[in-house]
């Protein structure tokens, strides 16, 4: 973890982000770009002073553009921008997720093109550095002109408003503020709308959704690499050749990192010359072919976050002396990619859920008990695993119904094409932890198989993987129950790669 993020506004990655959301790093204001956000301000304040109409500065805001407000109502104008748009429901979002909006919020404003001072996204820096996190309900936001609902939460909290989360809990914003050494911000004009304008809600959730899918695949191999051991399958499949004469960029480092995984293995071996089978089934044999397609779903969401996260996606934007409204807050590349990652990481949880199956079931197991009960009848097993594991891959897949596609007009029909974002971002996090719960099933599944081909020893790869297993599962001997095991295992699974 670095010892602090500097902020730039075009240089943030998705490492930094979460070192700063997950791990407390602390958080800077390069000054250079400080620096040209203030000469971006002065522009703002200098084509103010002419008179001229600027949306969301001196007019009011969408259907009522047209609208013109007095020079000393332009203060309250922000102010009451902020305040009307608090408007969020349903349970808060996660801390992690709060922290990562902010970072992601505080970069993009030092961007020029902004127009706003210095002085906010510095305000921004310290509350995350004094560990205070707004609270954020999870819905309310079609991510049309950006996270407005969300994000005005943020900035109500910044003003002082509403309440906080801190590590003694929950507490007014004022007191928070006030403990931290913090005077409320007042925005001046066409700060606030700045701040609300913007894709950093559902950005900072696809950040962390990629971040730990991406953690998630390799895991992910290495289960389907232990499964094929325990199944006593060949590699055959896996052979660079093959893939080289299909060369997808995934399919082929899927192939790679089995090859890796399963080289030196007895318990291939011990069936490499007696083996009636031709081929194995699908879930095994094309397993490059499938977590390959998602590996390279996951890079094209990974893609779309490095443009998003030093992007301007407020409106309208500065550029020198002129002022020009656009469309960068709508959230549709980002909904897509959210949307993809969903059906990708469904895909990688459904063949997870398959191999489990094989390992439980005895017309499929190669000579394995029923359910790798130690006495099948007496004891019901792992049976319960795949009934889980069923049952998260149902919902994901009721979850992977594209939200970027349920446009709603809102705002008397001024957005009247609007992406959901924040429901493809909410439905991206959920199939991302039933999927970890998932893939945690069958390393258990897995693992527990493998006992059965002792004295036989696996590949060294998946061998590996097998104690990191055993670290926090113990064999199982007789039935137990099975919901302490997949969590703990799962929560390995959501912190790092295993492979």
């Amino acid at each position: 973890m670095p010892p602090s993020v500097i902020l730039t506004g075009r240089s943030l990655t998705i490492s930094e982000v979460v070192a700063v959301a997950r791990d407390g790093a602390r958080v800077e204001v390069d000054p250079d770009a400080a620096a040209r956000a203030d000469t971006s301000r002065a522009a703002v304040e200098r084509l103010l002073a002419t008179g001229a109409a600027i949306y969301g500065v001196n007019t009011g805001f969408g259907k009522l553009a047209n609208v013109r407000i007095p020079p000393d109502q332009l203060l309250e104008l922000q102010r009451n921008l902020i305040v009307s748009h608090v408007s969020g429901v349903g349970d808060p979002l996660p801390a992690d997720v709060v922290r990562a909006v902010m970072l992601l919020r505080a970069n993009v404003l030092l961007r020029e093109t902004s127009g706003v001072r210095s002085a906010v996204p510095r305000h921004i820096a310290a509350m995350l550095d004094a560990g205070i996190h707004p609270v954020v309900p999870e819905q309310g936001s079609v991510g049309a002109s950006g996270d407005l609902a969300p994000l005005a939460h943020i900035a109500w909290a910044m003003m002082g408003g509403g309440e906080v989360t801190r590590e003694a809990g929950r507490v007014s914003t004022a007191e928070a503020l006030e403990a931290a050494g913090l005077a409320p911000l007042e925005f001046q004009p066409k700060e606030g709308l700045a701040f609300i304008n913007g894709t950093q809600v559902q950005t900072a959730i696809l950040a962390l959704v990629v971040h730990d899918a991406l953690n998630l695949w390799r895991t992910a191999v290495g289960a389907a690499a232990m499964s094929l051991e325990a199944l006593m399958g060949t590699p055959v499949p896996f052979d660079e050749r093959i893939h080289e004469a299909r060369p997808h960029p995934g399919q082929r480092r899927t192939a790679e990192l089995l090859r890796e995984l399963l080289a030196d293995s007895e318990i291939r071996e011990s069936h490499r010359e007696n083996d009636p089978r031709v081929q194995d089934a699908y879930s095994l044999r094309c397993t490059p072919q499938i977590l390959g397609a998602v590996a390279d779903a996951v890079d094209y969401a990974l893609s779309v976050v490095q443009v998003e996260l030093n992007a301007s996606t407020d409106n309208p934007l500065v550029f020198g002396d002129e002022i020009l409204s656009g469309g960068n807050f709508h959230g549709q590349p980002v909904a897509l990619a959210l949307d993809m990652l969903a059906i990708a990481l469904t895909t990688l949880a459904g063949l997870a859920e398959r191999r489990i199956d094989r390992l439980l079931n005895p017309d499929l197991s190669q000579g394995l008990p029923p359910f790798l009960a130690t006495h099948a009848g007496l004891h019901s097993g792992l049976m319960m695993m795949q009934i889980a594991a069923a049952a998260l891959v149902a919902e994901s897949r009721t979850l992977s119904t594209p939200a970027s596609v349920q446009s709603i007009p809102t705002d008397a029909n001024q957005e009247d094409v609007v992406p959901m974002g924040m429901a493809a971002a909410w439905k991206g996090l959920r199939v991302l932890h039933n999927a970890q719960r998932v893939v945690a099933g069958e390393l258990i599944a897995a693992a527990q198989a493998l006992e059965y081909r002792k004295p036989l020893r696996p590949a060294p790869g998946v061998a590996r993987l097998h104690a990191r297993v055993r670290d926090l599962v113990e064999p199982l001997a007789g039935d137990r129950p099975l919901t302490p095991d997949i969590e703990r295992v799962a929560a390995l699974v959501a912190r790092e790669a295993l492979v």
